[in-house]
Formats: structure tokens, sequence, C-alpha cells
């Protein structure tokens, strides 16, 4: 299978063996059955390439699986005139190129055949076993007839559903979908859109996660030159304008051939040329196309090792390019993908982009989770065990995890629908720790809210807020690769998450979760007018409205008792509101309007702008050297600094009162990135009640920091 451009008028610069014309296999197997001694000649194709890869494969199983195929699908022909059995045909040709096992290829000749003809399952299973005929059910349609216009959508969920149990199901469906695009011609263009929009939304997507790149390639111009036909002619016209006898690349490739040969490593240098897409979006990100634009050199060596080497001897050789150095050897992508990619610059001054990489990743490069075999094959030592409809594949991918988590909730098909292409549209996969040391799969993107919900599920409807690598962070926190996360859960397991929390979920298993819950919980959707966001009473966002368990001191006729003794013993003394000192703090008074002492705390900020603007200050103590105001206690302004949720000021409210501390006011900030700040102005019977007052307030859920009061006071 090549990777290269998919149309097959396109100049290539390396072929691979020629495409097969299928109708001379189709008048082949119009036939029949041959002797049981020797293959049909219908799939020698499907051997030569199958012995390729598998030079000990048992051929006898494929033969007796193109016999049923071909007889049950005998006189069933396809819109192109084929014979209907070509398609199973190429379909199966195409995996064996790619390096499909013969359980594999065996299941790709009958995948139509429950489908299409009189065969049952209960008879593939007697005929070939359970593993065929899991695959085979895997990539069977369900019926219109059963499930209308869900079809579609249900077909998806149910081959996603069996991709979980064995990787090999959408293997065939993609090989299975690359033939009838390549044949897409004969259809209808309305219908040829519809086809191509899915392919490009859901299969070129699964392609790509899969690893297999053969297949997404081919695909991704098959849907381009469909859905953007005019776009398509000018790549072409490009490709076929470049080729030519003075390829910068064939000297880049030649310099680079005897650098390597030089420093006695061994390696093949290919020239690699970009499909019809690739060379689309160079074209889009760089304009004007260079001649070492249309493709990239490609070393192939024999241990990992050597990809250090020949990097090294490049990069000594040749001037490199640092900014488009990656090394996915040491970090292989979410898709399986290892390579090295550097760039280098060439005589007069052509940039050449470089791949290396061993055999053995190119060979996964191109087939991705095919060139992997049998994932499920046992060690012949090891003890036979029967297969099971609930076997895992231990390396199943962290996307096919979350994804199968997730479509069990979206019970309805077009909610899975969209969801699906949603969550196929995340092209990157990062990994973040957890603090028990296990890891969780998350798309590039992904916040904390994504974490709490990936490792708690629902529990995570009561999440606060999150420690990312040590540190405090909102639930909008994005994630990094690497990153360690803490989701911290509120203790109150009624609490529910908040509606900002889908601007921050890029998780589909999220998303899902919280819409799920406001469904169940419609009157939390809108904001409540007591606890909705902690942004308490009135209107969301305006300071809530003062709470008087007391009546303002400034209400009160004549001077209010303080404790606080200053020099002139005739003068009214008030303490100030922006520090609201409490025994023992150290005091500052000042002389205001009026002739009264404002009492300030020694390092509140006012004393600094009181004294820079030549205000005199005045010696303040506590009284009776204990400083305890025994018929009036004492008043304290107090901030929290808390994150959103619902019924956080009424649990700060209860923790407030259980301290035996009554609320003068209180004010909350409009809600800043899930972080609320409410500044409350207390009094306490005794100022020694106020570091269990504040311990009370910290222990809240919620809450992660409480402090005195430090802000100017308001002019007076």
């Amino acid at each position: 299978m090549s990777a290269e451009a998919a149309d097959p008028g396109a100049p290539l610069r390396r072929r691979s063996r020629p495409r097969i014309d299928l109708r001379r296999l189709g008048r082949v197997a119009l036939r029949g059955p041959v002797s049981r001694d020797r293959l049909p000649d219908a799939i020698s194709h499907v051997a030569e390439a199958h012995r390729a890869h598998h030079p000990d494969a048992d051929l006898t199983i494929l033969r007796r699986a193109y016999v049923l195929a071909e007889s049950s699908h005998r006189g069933q022909m396809r819109k192109s005139g084929e014979p209907y059995i070509t398609h199973p045909l190429a379909v199966t040709l195409i995996l064996a190129e790619l390096g499909a096992e013969t359980t594999t290829l065996t299941a790709s000749l009958l995948h139509d055949t429950v489908e299409d003809t009189e065969v049952t399952l209960d008879q593939v299973k007697e005929q070939f076993g359970d593993e065929v005929c899991y695959l085979v059910d895997g990539v069977t349609k369900l019926e219109k007839v059963d499930y209308g216009a869900a079809a579609e959508p249900e077909t998806f969920r149910k081959m996603l559903v069996a991709t979980g149990n064995d990787v090999r199901v959408m293997s065939i469906k993609l090989a299975d979908r690359l033939h009838n695009m390549r044949t897409l011609g004969v259809m209808r263009p309305e219908k040829q859109a519809r086809i191509a929009k899915v392919t490009r939304d859901v299969l070129i997507p699964l392609a790509e996660r899969l690893g297999v790149q053969a297949l997404k390639t081919e695909l991704e111009d098959l849907v381009f030159a469909i859905l953007h036909p005019e776009e398509y002619e000018e790549t072409r016209a490009l490709i076929a304008a470049a080729t030519g006898p003075d390829d910068p690349l064939e000297t880049i490739a030649d310099n680079v051939t005897h650098t390597l040969r030089d420093a006695g490593i061994s390696a093949e240098v290919l020239i690699r040329p970009r499909h019809f897409v690739s060379v689309h979006r160079v074209r889009r990100k760089r304009g004007e196309l260079r001649g070492t634009d249309f493709g990239r050199l490609l070393v192939l060596v024999g241990e990992d090792a050597d990809c250090y080497a020949v990097l090294g001897e490049l990069h000594t050789c040749f001037t490199p390019v640092i900014s488009e150095f990656k090394d996915f050897i040491a970090a292989p992508k979410f898709n399986l993908y290892q390579s090295l990619h550097t760039a280098v610059v060439g005589p007069e001054g052509a940039v050449a982009e470089v791949l290396i990489r061993t055999h053995r990743m190119h060979k996964v490069a191109e087939a991705g989770v095919v060139a992997l075999g049998n994932p499920y094959a046992q060690d012949p030592a090891a003890p036979q065990t029967e297969l099971s409809d609930e076997r895992a594949d231990p390396t199943r991918p962290g996307w096919l995890s979350r994804l199968l988590d997730w479509q069990e909730s979206a019970t309805d098909p077009d909610t899975f629908w969209t969801t699906l292409r949603d969550d196929l549209a995340q092209d990157r996969e990062i990994t973040v720790f957890r603090t028990d040391g296990g890891t969780l799969g998350l798309p590039a993107g992904a916040s904390c809210v994504d974490a709490a919900y990936a490792q708690y599920g629902d529990l995570a409807h009561t999440a606060i807020g999150a420690r990312v690598n040590g540190r405090l962070a909102t639930l909008s926190t994005v994630l990094s690769d690497g990153d360690t996360v803490q989701p911290l859960l509120a203790q109150d397991t009624a609490s529910g998450p908040s509606p900002d929390w889908l601007d921050h979920a890029r998780t589909p298993a999220a998303r899902i979760a919280i819409t799920g819950w406001f469904s169940d919980h419609p009157d939390e959707a809108k904001p409540d007018p007591e606890t909705a966001d902690a942004t308490g009473p009135g209107t969301r966002g305006e300071p809530a409205a003062a709470t008087e368990r007391e009546a303002p001191a400034r209400s009160r006729s004549g001077p209010r008792p303080t404790g606080v003794v200053v020099d002139d013993p005739n003068a009214q003394v008030r303490l100030a509101g922006c520090c609201t000192p409490v025994p023992p703090d150290e005091l500052t008074g000042f002389v205001v309007r009026g002739g009264a002492v404002t009492v300030h705390r020694r390092e509140c900020p006012a004393v600094a702008a009181m004294q820079e603007i030549g205000r005199a200050p005045v010696v303040a103590r506590w009284a009776d050297g204990e400083g305890r105001e025994s018929d009036a206690g004492c008043r304290v302004t107090l901030v929290a600094e808390s994150f959103g949720r619902p019924r956080l000021l009424a649990d700060l409210t209860e923790a407030i009162a259980t301290a035996d501390a009554a609320i003068v006011s209180a004010t909350v900030e409009p809600p800043s990135e899930q972080r609320v700040r409410h500044t409350y102005t207390l009094r306490l019977p005794d100022a020694a009640g106020l570091p269990g007052l504040m311990r009370a307030m910290r222990d809240v859920a919620g809450v992660y920091d409480v402090s005195r009061a430090q802000h100017p006071a308001p002019a007076g």
C-alpha cells in the first residue's frame, strides 16, 4: 500500500505494485470454485502480498473463505458493473499489502456475507471460529428497517464497541471504506458528498488515531477531490508542474546518501512525495511553494541508535533548521508513530525536511495497528484460554477507552453522532499523572474539569478546584503534557457542577456528565438567588446586601466603646473599617474630620498613605493591657478566597455562625475564572476567638485561604 498521491495518474517518484485490474478479477471470480489442491486464481494477488509479510502463513483458510464469499455473492453486482466479489477481494488485498495476519484477511473476505447474503453468523462461527465471527459481526451494518435514521450512528457505535475488544474490526472497516471511496465515481454527486463528509469527520480521524497512515493519506486525497474539486485540481497541476529532471530533493538525497556512507552508517535514503492534501496544507501555510516542498527525505536504518547517529551526521555536515527538530522516538505519538523529524539546508539554500526511522518504525508508521499482527495471540507455551466477549486489549489506547466510556452515556443517537465527531476532531493527546501514581490520557486542551471527570466520574460533580503540580488551580486551568493533577472534591456530595464548566470541558465524558446533571436538576441551570456560583444574594456579580445580625455601628447614638485609649481622653475613637484591628494588633491613629481619631492596624496600607500626605500619627493602645471589649466584643474584617460552587455562601455563613460571630456586612465580588473573593465584617464576643473563626472558615470546602483585610479605608 502506497501512502503517496491517491490519484493514479499523478506522477510518483517511487511506485508500489501496479493497481490490480478488478474487472479481470471479476471474470476470474465468475468461474466459480476450483479444485481443492490449488488456490483460486482470483486471490493469487492476495496470497502473494500476504506471503511477502508472513512467509509461513497457512493459506488454506483463505481459500475456504474465498469459496464461501464467492458462492454467496454470486450473481450480485456492484453499481460499477463489476461482480460484487471484487469488493471483498480488493479490501483483503489492501489489508494484505499492509501486512495484516491471516485471521484479519479471512474476516475481510467474509465481511459483507452476513450483511448482504444468506450466510449467518452461526455459519461463519462454525466454519471459521470465534475470532473471525467476531470480526465479521463487528463490521456488519445494522438494518435501516430496524433503526431508521439512527442506523448509521448506531452502526458506528457498534463498530467502535467491537473495536474496543479487537482493533482489527476498525482495520477492516477502514480498508472497506477506502475501496468504496476509490469507486465512488458511479454514485450521484450528493451521495458522494455525504459519504465523503462522514469519511472526513469519522473514518480519517480514526485512521490517524490507529496509526494507519497509508489508508489515512489516500482517504484524505479522495475526500479532497470530492469536497474541494477546484483546490484539488490546482494542487494536482502544481505537482505535475514540479515534476522534472531538476528536482532539488534528488540532489540533497544524493548528498545525504554519500554523507552517511562516508560515516559508515548503513541507511536507505528515499524521496517520499507528499500527498495532495499535504501539498495543499503547505501551500496554505507558506504561500508560494519551494521545489523541496513537494516531498520529504526518508532515511531508513536498522536500529534505534542508528537514527540518532544519522541525525548527528546530518546536523554536522549540513546546516540544520533547529526549529523543525522533533523527537517522536523518545516521545512517541499516541497513535504508535515513532520517527525523528528534522530539516537541513542543501545546495543553494534549498531546505529539505527529513524523516529518520527504523524499518520497523516505518512499517508501524504506514500500517499502525495492522502492523502489530494479532494483539490477542496467545503464547503457545501458555495455557490456552477461551475467547470472551469481555476480552480487553492491554495496549488499548487511552482515546479509545475514553470513547467507550462516554458512549455509554450518550443514549441518544444524535448526541452520540455529534459528540463522536467533536471527540475525533481532537487530533492530539496528552498524558497527565495522578497523585496516586496512575495516569490519565486526555485530548490536548483538556482542563482540570476533564481530569476530574476522567478520574472520578459522576463524583466530579462536587469538584471545587485542583492542584496542578502541587499548586492550587482553578478547574478551568488547561493541562499540559506531563502535569500532575489532583482534583479536589467537596465533602458535600449533594452539590453540583457550575454551568461555566461546559466552557472548559473538552472531553465528551465531562460534557455529557455535566449536561446530564443539569437535565436532572433543571432548576440549578439558572443562577440561584442565594447560592449560585457563590455570588451571594442579589444580582450575579453585584455585592451582596449587608446581612446585619446587629445594626451597623454608625446607626447607634453616641460613641461606641472600642477598648482603645488615645492621648486625648475626650476624643471620639473608632476602629478603621479597612483593617478592623483586634487585640493584640499594634495600633496607630489619625485625627480625621470632626476631631475623631480613627485607629488602624500598624501594617495597614492606609497608615503609609496618611503619612505620605503629612498626617501626624496619634499614639493608640488597647485599654487595660488586655485589649478586650467585654461589653461589645471586637469587630474584624476577613477576606475568604475560594473556588466558586453552589451553596458556598450558605456554608461559609454557617461556619461563621457556629464560631459565635455576628455578620455586620458581607460583600462577594464577581467570580473570576471560578475564583470568588468574599469580604466579611464580623463582630466576635472576644478577640481570642479570631484564630478559631479563621480555621473554621478555611475548613469550608472550596475555601483555600482566609486573611485579615488589607485595603485602604474610604475617605472620611
